[in-house]
Protein backbone atom coordinates (compact mmCIF):
# COMPACT_ATOMS: atom_id res chain seq x y z
CA UNK A 1 0.00 0.00 0.00
CA UNK A 2 1.54 3.43 -0.75
CA UNK A 3 2.03 6.19 1.38
CA UNK A 4 0.40 9.36 0.53
CA UNK A 5 2.73 12.12 1.56
CA UNK A 6 1.76 15.74 2.19
CA UNK A 7 4.03 19.14 1.15
CA UNK A 8 7.37 18.98 2.98
CA UNK A 9 6.78 14.94 4.36
CA UNK A 10 9.94 12.73 4.59
CA UNK A 11 10.16 8.97 4.15
CA UNK A 12 12.90 6.63 3.71
CA UNK A 13 13.28 5.27 0.28
CA UNK A 14 13.96 1.71 1.22
CA UNK A 15 14.00 0.10 -2.46
CA UNK A 16 17.32 0.71 -4.47
CA UNK A 17 16.30 0.35 -8.03
CA UNK A 18 12.75 2.45 -8.58
CA UNK A 19 10.86 4.76 -10.92
CA UNK A 20 9.69 8.29 -10.80
CA UNK A 21 6.49 8.16 -12.51
CA UNK A 22 4.75 11.96 -12.92
CA UNK A 23 1.82 12.57 -14.26
CA UNK A 24 -0.67 15.77 -15.13
CA UNK A 25 -3.61 16.63 -17.24
CA UNK A 26 -4.30 20.34 -18.53
CA UNK A 27 -7.81 21.97 -17.67
CA UNK A 28 -10.31 22.06 -20.21
CA UNK A 29 -9.48 25.53 -21.34
CA UNK A 30 -7.48 26.05 -24.22
CA UNK A 31 -4.73 28.41 -24.48
CA UNK A 32 -5.17 27.59 -28.50
CA UNK A 33 -1.29 26.17 -27.92
CA UNK A 34 -0.35 22.51 -27.06
CA UNK A 35 0.54 21.55 -23.24
CA UNK A 36 3.76 20.16 -22.95
CA UNK A 37 5.35 19.74 -20.00
CA UNK A 38 8.78 17.64 -19.27
CA UNK A 39 10.29 15.84 -16.25
CA UNK A 40 13.62 16.98 -15.11
CA UNK A 41 16.08 15.42 -12.93
CA UNK A 42 19.56 17.51 -11.52
CA UNK A 43 21.99 14.64 -10.07
CA UNK A 44 23.50 16.91 -7.34
CA UNK A 45 26.60 16.88 -5.27
CA UNK A 46 27.23 17.70 -1.45
CA UNK A 47 27.12 21.62 -3.02
CA UNK A 48 23.74 21.16 -4.37
CA UNK A 49 25.70 22.01 -7.82
CA UNK A 50 25.34 19.33 -10.89
CA UNK A 51 28.00 16.97 -10.53
CA UNK A 52 28.82 17.49 -14.35
CA UNK A 53 26.69 18.52 -16.83
CA UNK A 54 25.92 15.29 -18.04
CA UNK A 55 24.08 14.67 -14.56
CA UNK A 56 21.55 16.94 -16.01
CA UNK A 57 18.61 14.43 -17.22
CA UNK A 58 15.69 15.81 -19.57
CA UNK A 59 14.57 14.97 -22.94
CA UNK A 60 17.67 15.83 -24.69
CA UNK A 61 19.74 13.79 -22.33
CA UNK A 62 18.28 10.57 -21.30
CA UNK A 63 20.92 9.02 -19.30
CA UNK A 64 23.26 9.78 -16.44
CA UNK A 65 27.26 9.41 -16.86
CA UNK A 66 26.85 6.36 -14.32
CA UNK A 67 23.65 4.60 -16.10
CA UNK A 68 21.49 5.24 -12.57
CA UNK A 69 19.03 7.17 -13.77
CA UNK A 70 17.16 7.28 -17.07
CA UNK A 71 13.96 9.25 -18.51
CA UNK A 72 12.30 7.05 -20.35
CA UNK A 73 10.79 9.79 -22.90
CA UNK A 74 9.24 13.20 -23.80
CA UNK A 75 5.60 13.05 -23.97
CA UNK A 76 4.53 15.88 -25.70
CA UNK A 77 1.00 15.95 -24.82
CA UNK A 78 0.40 14.64 -21.37
CA UNK A 79 -2.97 12.40 -22.86
CA UNK A 80 -4.35 9.20 -20.88
CA UNK A 81 -4.32 7.78 -17.75
CA UNK A 82 -1.15 7.67 -15.56
CA UNK A 83 2.17 8.23 -15.60
CA UNK A 84 2.80 11.09 -18.27
CA UNK A 85 6.68 10.86 -18.32
CA UNK A 86 9.14 8.29 -16.25
CA UNK A 87 12.43 8.51 -14.53
CA UNK A 88 14.10 5.05 -13.71
CA UNK A 89 16.75 5.28 -10.78
CA UNK A 90 19.19 2.58 -9.92
CA UNK A 91 21.22 3.48 -6.29
CA UNK A 92 23.31 0.90 -6.91
CA UNK A 93 25.13 2.36 -10.15
CA UNK A 94 24.70 5.80 -8.75
CA UNK A 95 28.13 7.84 -8.57
CA UNK A 96 29.27 7.95 -4.92
CA UNK A 97 29.25 11.51 -5.31
CA UNK A 98 25.73 12.46 -5.68
CA UNK A 99 23.86 13.72 -2.62
CA UNK A 100 20.58 14.77 -3.99
CA UNK A 101 18.47 14.20 -7.32
CA UNK A 102 16.09 17.39 -7.78
CA UNK A 103 13.03 15.75 -10.08
CA UNK A 104 11.33 19.24 -11.52
CA UNK A 105 8.49 19.52 -14.01
CA UNK A 106 8.55 22.57 -16.39
CA UNK A 107 6.11 23.90 -19.18
CA UNK A 108 8.13 23.89 -22.46
CA UNK A 109 7.54 27.55 -24.42
CA UNK A 110 5.35 28.48 -21.16
CA UNK A 111 6.11 32.54 -21.54
CA UNK A 112 5.76 32.05 -25.02
CA UNK A 113 2.04 30.00 -25.25
CA UNK A 114 0.62 32.15 -21.96
CA UNK A 115 1.20 28.83 -19.78
CA UNK A 116 1.18 28.07 -15.89
CA UNK A 117 0.44 25.37 -13.80
CA UNK A 118 -3.18 27.34 -12.88
CA UNK A 119 -4.04 25.48 -15.66
CA UNK A 120 -2.94 21.90 -14.81
CA UNK A 121 -4.31 19.63 -12.07
CA UNK A 122 -4.23 15.51 -11.31
CA UNK A 123 -0.55 16.52 -11.12
CA UNK A 124 1.58 13.96 -8.97
CA UNK A 125 5.02 12.08 -8.46
CA UNK A 126 4.87 8.69 -7.54
CA UNK A 127 7.47 5.93 -6.76
CA UNK A 128 7.13 2.55 -7.69
CA UNK A 129 8.61 -0.93 -7.85
CA UNK A 130 9.82 -1.51 -11.54
CA UNK A 131 9.33 -5.19 -10.61
CA UNK A 132 5.92 -5.35 -9.47
CA UNK A 133 4.60 -2.30 -10.16
CA UNK A 134 3.81 -1.70 -6.93
CA UNK A 135 3.07 1.70 -5.71
CA UNK A 136 5.65 2.75 -2.87
CA UNK A 137 4.47 6.30 -2.10
CA UNK A 138 2.53 9.43 -4.05
CA UNK A 139 2.70 13.08 -3.54
CA UNK A 140 -0.34 14.82 -5.29
CA UNK A 141 0.05 18.61 -5.59
CA UNK A 142 -3.00 20.10 -4.20
CA UNK A 143 -1.07 23.78 -4.62
CA UNK A 144 -2.60 26.46 -6.95
CA UNK A 145 0.18 27.58 -9.07
CA UNK A 146 -1.64 29.88 -10.77
CA UNK A 147 1.72 32.28 -12.31
CA UNK A 148 4.21 29.58 -11.70
CA UNK A 149 5.96 27.64 -14.87
CA UNK A 150 8.00 25.47 -12.90
CA UNK A 151 7.60 23.04 -10.03
CA UNK A 152 9.95 21.48 -7.97
CA UNK A 153 8.07 18.33 -7.27
CA UNK A 154 9.90 16.41 -4.86
CA UNK A 155 13.85 15.35 -3.96
CA UNK A 156 15.50 12.14 -3.52
CA UNK A 157 18.45 12.65 -1.19
CA UNK A 158 21.18 11.28 1.25
CA UNK A 159 21.21 11.39 4.64
CA UNK A 160 23.48 9.27 7.00
CA UNK A 161 23.89 6.71 4.52
CA UNK A 162 19.82 6.60 4.04
CA UNK A 163 18.35 7.59 1.10
CA UNK A 164 14.78 10.07 1.24
CA UNK A 165 12.09 11.11 -0.51
CA UNK A 166 11.50 14.98 0.40
CA UNK A 167 7.85 15.96 -1.54
CA UNK A 168 8.65 19.46 -2.26
CA UNK A 169 5.77 21.28 -3.70
CA UNK A 170 7.39 24.52 -5.00
CA UNK A 171 6.81 26.40 -7.89
CA UNK A 172 8.39 29.23 -9.14
CA UNK A 173 7.51 31.70 -12.36
CA UNK A 174 10.52 30.72 -15.01
CA UNK A 175 11.56 27.63 -16.36
CA UNK A 176 14.47 24.63 -17.31
CA UNK A 177 16.41 27.37 -17.51
CA UNK A 178 16.28 29.21 -13.79
CA UNK A 179 16.83 25.60 -12.46
CA UNK A 180 20.13 25.30 -14.88
CA UNK A 181 21.40 28.68 -13.18
CA UNK A 182 20.47 27.32 -9.86
CA UNK A 183 22.18 24.28 -9.81
CA UNK A 184 24.92 24.67 -12.35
Amino acid sequence: MAINLAKGQRVEVKLPKFIVGLGWDANASNTGQDFDLDASAFILGENKKLLTDEYFIFYNNLTSPDGAVEHTGDNLTGEGEGDDESIKVDLFKINPQVAEICIVVTIHKAAERHQNFGQVHNSFIRIYNPDNGEELLKYELEEDFSVETAVEFGRIYKRNGEWKFEAVGVGQKGGLEDYLNKYN
